[in-house]
């Protein structure tokens, strides 16, 4: 899958999972995730959980950090290149 079909699927997931009843407008590809307060380490985890059976991909444990994974754009990216390797 491609960045730009990874992305709704992720922002849909954290609208229901973690931001409901949040404006899904105020969530963009660069809102800030982690470092914004809106996932912390077990939401983290959930999130990672969901990632990995939804797209068929495995984690490495320094990926599950802000550099990683605190915007939909950083995690789309992500998912794409372990989809590509």
């Amino acid at each position: 899958m491609t960045e730009e079909e990874i992305k709704p699927i992720v922002k849909k997931y954290l609208l229901e999972e973690f931001l409901q009843g949040a404006d899904e407008d105020e969530l963009d590809d660069s809102t800030p995730l982690m470092s914004g307060g809106i996932l912390d380490s077990i939401s983290t985890t959930r999130l990672v959980a969901f990632l990995e059976e939804k797209f068929g991909v495995a984690f490495e444990a320094h990926e599950m950090g802000v550099d990683f994974l605190d915007s939909i754009g950083s995690i789309a990216e992500l998912v794409a290149e372990k989809q590509a390797a």
